[in-house]
């Protein structure tokens, strides 16, 4: 009882520095901001744009706004999300090392696994966080813009209001799950420097390389195996029936990373020197 009192505190200690600091809050706000934007546009623009121009969901928001929600997820994955997690998964341990507060945390009863383990909690429930705010934020400005109403899905069929929001949040689920891998990559990174910037860049750089050999089809065999590989396949929760094949895949491609550089980030960190 004591250890998970420990766990919890240590838990709560962890969510209230992230959630205190400005740089936490400046990347909700921007990506917040996508929706917003992409709404803004193409409410201001929906007299003089041709129909069947832009992304595959453009057309669909000035029909009914819960699509704002979706476009924004097709834009922010790419880029604005993995950038943000690359940002909080990077500064789990390196950060606490260049503060001069990793020593600390690690004075008994914390301990390193229990320490390790909340840092990576800590980045998955911002990956919750992020996503939500993507996706509250698109349906927020969908509502106040645009008309809402039953849902034409991708394969045809129609849904009312209420399922389409239980698809939103299957999708929130979906793309959350998708981030957990670069979260743990991060986390792995972050235990080999003592320079937060540094596990940033680098972890974010993996994102985008994921994604340029995922974009190249001489590396077909290659594509299955990248943690990105599946982002952008939630669109199958818009079938009816949903297609669960590629989240079961997904959860498991993302357990997998978990595993690995989860194990990976255990032996460095067990094993690390601690001087700051």
């Amino acid at each position: 009882m004591a250890r998970h009192s420990v766990g919890l505190a240590l838990f709560v200690s962890e969510l209230s520095v992230l959630y205190r600091r400005r740089r936490t809050w400046a990347m909700l706000a921007a990506l917040a901001a996508v929706p917003i934007l992409i709404a803004v546009a193409v409410r201001v623009t929906n007299s003089t744009r041709q129909s069947g121009r832009g992304p595959q969901f453009l057309d669909q928001i000035t029909q009914n706004g819960l699509f704002v929600a979706v476009t924004a997820l097709v834009v922010s994955i790419p880029l604005f999300l993995p950038l943000t997690v690359g940002v909080v998964a990077g500064d789990t341990i390196a950060g606490e090392a260049s503060h001069g507060t990793l020593r600390y945390l690690l004075v008994a009863p914390a301990g390193r696994v229990r320490l390790l383990i909340v840092k990576y909690v800590g980045a998955a429930a911002f990956c919750v966080c992020a996503t939500l705010v993507v996706v509250v934020t698109g349906v927020g400005i969908g509502l106040a813009l645009f008309p809402v109403g039953p849902v034409t899905l991708l394969s045809g069929d129609t849904i009312g209001f209420s399922e389409s929001i239980v698809r939103l949040l299957l999708i929130t689920a979906f793309v959350t799950v998708s981030l957990l891998g670069l979260s743990a990559i991060g986390l792995f990174i972050s235990t080999l420097t003592d320079v937060p910037v540094g596990a940033m860049a680098a972890t974010i750089v993996l994102s985008v390389v994921s994604q340029v050999l995922g974009a190249l089809p001489q590396l077909d065999w290659l594509h299955p195996w990248l943690f990105s590989h599946y982002w952008l396949s939630f669109a199958d929760l818009l079938r009816q029936p949903i297609a669960w094949e590629s989240f079961g895949a997904n959860a498991l491609l993302q357990l997998g990373y978990i595993a690995v550089f989860g194990a990976l980030a255990y032996g460095r960190f067990l094993t690390r020197d601690v001087l700051s």
